[in-house]
C-alpha cells in the first residue's frame, strides 16, 4: 500500500512521511474525533496546538531525544530468539521491555511531561491498568518536578501491587476506583473528571492511542519511535524488511507506534487482542473479533469499536492482563482494519500464559502477560511460514508485575 498523497499533512515526530491522518477534524477515515463536553474543547484545542508547535521546535525534539536515549535507553534492539523459533519463519523481538522502567510507556510520558511543562502546567493525572503508564508517569512527574495523581481500578490494583508500590514510592498518589468493573474504563473516567475539574494546573497525560482528538496523534507520534527504530535495525541486521509485524492491542499505543514505520512497506501488520476465556463466552475484550458484541460507538470522547450490549451500554470486558482490559479500541487501528492495511486477531488467557512461560523457559525471558499475546500470535503465524521469513514482534513490556497473576492462574484462582 503507498500513502496517500495530501495537500495537508500534520508535523510528525517519529510517525510515517505523508501519511495525512487524523485529518483538519481529528479523524482516521470515520473514526476518531472529540466526543467531549464544552467545557472541555478549550482545553484539547490548546493541547493540539502545543503540540503542534512542539514538533517543529528544534529544542523541543533534542530535549526529547537526549532523555530518550540518556534517561529511557533507547534504542532498545531487536534479537532474534534462538531456541524459540527453531522452526517456521525466524522471530524476532523489539525489546521495549529493557527501557526503564519496563515498558514503552516511557516514550510517551517523556514526551508529554515535555510538553505539560512546556505548556505551563504543574500537575499530572493519568490512568493506568497493568500499572506500566502509572510507573511511567510517576517516573516523568519525579523527574520534572510535577505533582502526580494516578487513577486505577481496585480489581488492577489487586493484581499490579508491585507497580502500585512503585508509583508511591516515586511519590505519586494512586487514586483507588471502585465503580463498574474497578478497571482500567473506569481509571480513564475519573481521571477525565480530575482534569475537567482542574484545566488551569493539570495536564491528562492519557497513555494509549485513544480518547479525544489530539490524544491519539500524539501518543502515536511519541510511540512511533518503536517502528522507526525496529525498521532500521531490521534493514541493517537482515538487509531486508520482515515478513510480518506483530503487537498486542489494548488501546494500542505500542502497536501503532510499532506499525506506523512499515505503513508504506509490503509488511503484514498483525494486531493481537485480549480474548480472555474465548470470544464466544463474551469474557474478553477482543472488539474486533466478536461482531455480536464489537459495534461503532463512542467512548472517552471517541468514536471506534466499542464492546456493547444490546441496548448499547459498554459492556465489562476480562482479560488476564490488566493492560488489555478495556472496551474500545484506538481510532487508528479501527480505520487501518477498515482499509485491510492491518488485520487484528486474538489470543486467549490460557494461550498467552503458554507463551510467555515458553519464552522464559527458552529464551530466558519474562515478558508481560500483555506482550505475551503477542508472542502467541507470533508464533501461530510463524510456524505457517518458511524458514526463509521474519515476523518481529512487539515486546512491549517486562512480567515481573504479572507473577501474582501467573500464582493465581496456576492455582486456578
Amino acid at each position: 500500500m503507498s500513502i496517500r498523497e495530501t495537500s495537508r499533512v500534520r508535523p510528525s515526530l517519529f510517525g510515517a512521511a505523508g501519511w495525512p491522518y487524523p485529518d483538519e477534524h481529528g479523524r482516521y477515515g470515520p473514526y476518531g474525533g472529540r466526543y467531549v463536553p464544552e467545557a472541555l474543547y478549550p482545553a484539547l484545542v490548546e493541547l493540539e496546538e502545543a503540540f503542534s508547535e512542539a514538533v517543529e521546535d528544534p529544542a523541543f525534539r533534542q530535549e526529547l531525544q537526549a532523555l530518550l536515549e540518556t534517561y529511557a535507553g533507547r534504542p532498545t534492539p531487536i534479537y532474534r530468539t534462538q531456541r524459540l523459533s527453531s522452526s517456521g519463519a525466524q522471530l524476532w523481538l523489539k525489546r521495549e521491555d529493557l527501557l526503564h522502567t519496563g515498558a514503552h510507556k516511557i516514550n510517551n510520558a517523556l514526551g508529554q511531561g515535555l510538553l505539560a511543562k512546556r505548556m505551563g502546567k504543574k500537575r499530572l493525572v493519568a490512568e493506568t491498568g497493568a500499572g506500566q503508564h502509572g510507573v511511567a508517569t510517576a517516573t516523568v512527574a519525579a523527574l520534572l518536578g510535577m505533582e502526580c495523581v494516578v487513577y486505577m481500578g481496585s480489581v488492577d490494583m489487586r493484581r499490579q501491587e508491585p507497580n502500585v508500590r512503585r508509583m508511591r514510592l516515586l511519590g505519586a498518589e494512586v487514586r483507588p476506583v471502585e465503580t463498574g468493573s474497578a478497571t482500567l474504563k473506569e481509571a480513564v473516567s475519573e481521571a477525565i473528571r480530575d482534569w475537567l475539574s482542574n484545566l488551569g494546573s493539570t495536564h491528562y497525560l492519557l497513555g494509549s492511542a485513544l480518547g479525544p482528538h489530539p490524544y491519539p496523534w500524539i501518543v502515536r507520534e511519541f510511540q512511533a519511535v518503536i517502528g522507526r527504530e525496529a525498521r532500521a535495525q531490521f534493514l541493517q541486521r537482515v538487509g531486508a524488511l520482515p515478513t510480518a509485524v506483530v503487537a498486542c492491542v489494548g488501546g494500542g499505543s505500542n502497536a501503532i507506534g510499532l506499525f506506523h514505520a512499515f505503513l508504506s512497506d509490503a509488511v503484514e501488520l498483525v494486531g493481537v487482542e485480549a480474548g480472555g476465556r474465548g470470544v464466544k463466552t463474551g469474557k474478553h475484550a477482543a472488539r474486533f473479533s466478536d461482531p455480536e458484541r464489537g459495534r461503532v460507538g463512542v467512548l472517552h470522547g471517541c468514536y471506534s469499536y466499542v464492546l456493547q450490549d444490546q441496548d448499547g451500554q459498554i459492556m465489562n470486558t476480562h482479560s488476564v492482563s490488566a493492560g488489555l482490559d478495556y472496551p474500545a479500541v484506538g481510532p487508528e487501528h479501527a480505520y487501518l482494519r477498515e482499509i485491510g492495511r492491518a488485520q487484528y486477531t486474538y489470543v486467549t488467557d490460557e494461550e498467552a500464559i503458554a507463551a510467555l512461560k515458553e519464552l522464559a523457559r527458552l529464551e530466558g525471558i519474562i515478558c508481560a502477560l500483555e506482550s505475551a499475546h503477542a508472542v502467541a500470535a507470533a508464533l501461530r503465524l510463524a510456524a505457517s511460514m518458511g524458514r526463509d521469513e521474519h515476523v518481529l514482534v512487539g515486546l512491549s513490556g517486562r512480567g515481573d508485575k504479572d507473577l501474582e497473576t501467573l500464582s493465581a492462574a496456576a492455582e486456578g484462582q
